[in-house]
């Protein structure tokens, strides 16, 4: 059972990385490249300071930080547990797909730390601006998913690493939105 499904997983990944093609790995690149979102995070912190002003921002910057920490340390327990290789150091793949990314990462990629940590930040930030920014969680979402999705595209994940990787990211932005809705009524008292 499981080697069907890390065949199957082994096979979309090989479908989805090769539909892509050299004019779109310079996007692809830009979205998977942690330093281009920094925008967005800037963008993110200026409406949270609207709408909860400095003492809210703090707040949600210290859990924004210590929920990456959880789930980029969660990851590190599964990949060196489960230790399953990487598109990129899997000699059965040799020649099949397309390594767009200038370098592979880690030997072990279950599940993917950049899928499970935007997700998690998309859906605390997206969840905690909701009232004031309808527009925002949608985006965000949407924005995390080109994220993950350019994990597979440049060659460095399979699909149930990025999958698994978002499934963890949303539990531990559920977890620490919760967490923000209780400290953030406190601070109302």
């Amino acid at each position: 059972m499981l080697e069907s499904i890390r065949h199957a997983d082994e096979q979309l990944f090989l479908f989805l990385n090769n539909l892509g093609s050299e004019p779109q790995d310079g996007f692809w690149l830009f979205i998977t490249n942690k330093w281009s979102a920094v925008p967005i995070y800037f963008l993110l912190a200026y409406l949270i300071l609207k709408s909860f002003r400095l003492k809210g921002l703090i707040y949600f910057l210290i859990l924004a930080s210590l929920m990456i920490l959880a789930t980029d340390q969660t990851s590190n327990l599964f990949k060196f547990s489960v230790e399953r290789l990487r598109p990129c150091h899997s000699p059965w793949l040799d020649g099949m797909y397309r390594l767009v990314a200038s370098r592979c990462g880690g030997q072990y990629g279950f599940f993917s730390a950049h899928a499970a940590n935007i997700t998690a930040l998309a859906v605390l930030a997206g969840k905690t601006l909701a009232k004031s920014y309808k527009f925002v969680f949608p985006l965000i979402l949407v924005w995390a998913l080109l994220v993950a999705y350019s994990r597979i595209y440049v060659g460095v994940h399979f699909p149930g690493d990025v999958l698994f990787g978002m499934f963890v990211g949303g539990f531990y932005g559920f977890i620490f939105f919760n967490t923000w809705k209780y400290i953030h009524a406190k601070l109302q008292e």
